[in-house]
């Protein structure tokens, strides 16, 4: 659902491309994102007792595009794939890679682009929403069904332009997935003790970008 809403939301501010001098930006970046994962009860794999998954540490990419629907606001699309493993923590011992694991982002994006459309040099800002794609390999045969969460991602950079429509662009991104909700106990008002609530406890799996790139500006 999310790609067919951007979609619209794109169709929807072509208008105001007409408005801007350069009103499209595409892009592609390279980088390496860090990873970590959340903690789980103890399983026993193999005779080794592990208490925690998360994606490995891997090479990523992204593309995109932006609508310019002022000089310096930007709606867009983000795909980003990290090709990773899934890794189980081990108490004693190593730690044990089950699998090979792509790591697919789909968010739409708000931007912020500081400066003029003609500027050599342009900051930006941006915040989106989406979701991420857990999607393992086999594990000794076995196929794994891929997990898609909601998650927000959220960054900035420098984007340069040495030439009027091509530049180069270095930027980081944070993008925290919500995983799931354990059972944190109970809380209670101070001002009425009787009522009382089960409050739970949020898991999130967070990936940190740090990549560069090409941008065309139209």
């Amino acid at each position: 659902m999310l790609p067919i809403f951007v979609g619209l939301c794109l169709i929807m501010a072509s208008s105001a491309v007409f408005a801007q001098e350069k009103g499209i930006e595409l892009n592609g970046v390279v980088g390496y994102s860090f990873s970590n994962g959340i903690d789980v009860s103890p399983q026993d794999v193999d005779g080794q007792v592990v208490d925690r998954i998360s994606p490995t540490s891997a090479f990523s990419f992204d593309v995109g595009m932006d609508v310019f629907l002022t000089e310096g606001w930007a709606l867009g699309f983000n795909f980003g794939q990290q090709q990773s493993k899934f890794r189980g923590r081990v108490r004693t011992g190593s730690d044990i890679d089950f699998t090979d694991m792509n790591i697919n982002n789909y968010h739409g994006l708000f931007t912020y682009n500081f400066g003029d459309e003609d500027s050599e040099v342009r900051p930006y800002i941006f915040g989106g929403l989406g979701a991420t794609q857990y999607s393992p390999s086999d594990i000794n045969g076995t196929q794994i069904n891929s997990r898609t969460r909601f998650s927000t991602t959220w960054g900035g950079g420098v984007k340069f332009f040495p030439s009027d429509h091509f530049g180069f662009k270095g930027g980081v991104r944070w993008t925290p997935t919500y995983i799931t909700t354990t059972p944190g106990g109970t809380w209670c008002s101070p001002y009425w003790p009787w009522n009382c609530w089960i409050v739970g406890n949020d898991h999130f799996s967070h990936q940190f970008q740090f990549s560069g790139g090409i941008v065309a500006r139209f």
